[in-house]
């Protein structure tokens, strides 16, 4: 089987696309054939040794693959054959075939296509956990949802629509505003806008009623994160994804104290390993919306197996329409 390979930590062009014995699954493992697997910001970071979990050089990297079931390793129970899954393993799913953890798999719905569940990996369970589970967010609240054009933010609109709160996206340019409006935003503010650090505030104010965000889901981090943090509400709840606007903020506390609010992170692949079971109710909820038609996983750009270097320069260069998707 076709896989790529890291040999060494760097540019994803130094990677090279091999021909390796067909896996077999261990104790606990699924062996699938790989449909798709998605393209991932963070995959650019493994392949130049800048995640905080790296594989054992040398490795084939991809989060989250979805396919069919090869085959069954010992003393995995509840899958066969022929089942279509999203297996959530750190790596491996840049290949025609993974090995992915039985435990971390989830059957896929008859109605959820096996391209759309691609397009839901790692996005929709990062968007799930972070507005329901760190930012505990309750129907009738608000979630301000920074980076809302991008696969968490899209996500993170379509759940909180789902579970009754009210959505604000944030959005770069508001050439995006229908885009983010028809992913479930009720409201939009431009980071576009001058003087960040005041016209944010101001914007989401006067679509609050003064109040602000009972949540803010930020994936971007630097000067957003620094505007975003004023537009918290009292005993409000910012919730930090990422950091793809370059420069990791800094918070005074006194300022959590005076205003009652908090600030927390994700990091999903914790929760994999020390909360299963929650997880298992994340991608149930998902998997049930989507099979209902409540939410809908968006536009994505296929990419074949050996461009696999080009789409993450997509990605990366923020240039992909939709997401990446790997098809072997």
């Amino acid at each position: 089987m076709k896989a790529v390979v890291v040999d060494e930590f760097g540019p994803p062009e130094r990677a090279a696309l091999r021909e390796l014995p067909e896996p077999r699954p261990g104790p606990g493992e699924l062996l699938i054939d790989v449909a798709f697997a998605p393209v991932n910001y963070v995959d650019s970071l493994v392949f130049t040794g800048r995640y905080q979990f790296l594989p054992e050089r040398p490795f084939t990297p991809g989060k989250g693959p979805v396919g069919t079931v090869r085959a069954v390793g010992e003393g995995v129970e509840g899958f066969a054959a022929g089942d279509r899954v999203l297996g959530m393993a750190e790596h491996g799913g840049y290949a025609e075939q993974a090995l992915v953890p039985a435990v971390h798999s989830y059957v896929l719905p008859e109605k959820v296509s096996l391209e759309d569940a691609a397009v839901m990996s790692l996005a929709y369970d990062t968007a799930w956990v972070t507005l329901f589970e760190r930012g505990r967010l309750a129907a009738g609240e608000t979630v301000l949802v920074l980076g809302a054009t991008g696969a968490v933010g899209s996500a993170a609109l379509q759940l909180a629509r789902a579970r009754g709160a009210r959505t604000i996206a944030a959005v770069a340019s508001m050439a995006r505003a229908d885009a983010v409006r028809s992913a479930g935003a009720d409201a939009v503010v431009d980071l576009s806008a001058p003087d960040l650090r005041e016209s944010l505030r101001a914007q989401v104010y006067d679509v609050t009623e003064g109040r602000g965000a009972d949540v803010v889901v930020d994936p971007l981090g630097g000067d957003v994160f620094d505007a975003a943090l004023r537009c918290v509400a009292w005993r409000g709840r910012l919730v930090v994804v990422g950091f793809a606007a370059g420069r990791i903020p800094e918070v005074r506390v006194n300022y959590l104290m005076l205003k009652n609010i908090e600030v927390s992170g994700v990091q999903v692949s914790d929760y994999r390993k020390r909360m299963p079971d929650l997880m298992r109710e994340c991608f149930a909820e998902v998997f049930a919306l989507a099979a209902e038609g409540r939410i809908r996983p968006g536009e994505r750009t296929c990419y074949p197996l050996d461009s696999f270097a080009q789409a993450l320069g997509d990605v990366v260069a923020r240039t992909c329409r939709g997401r990446a998707l790997l098809q072997p």
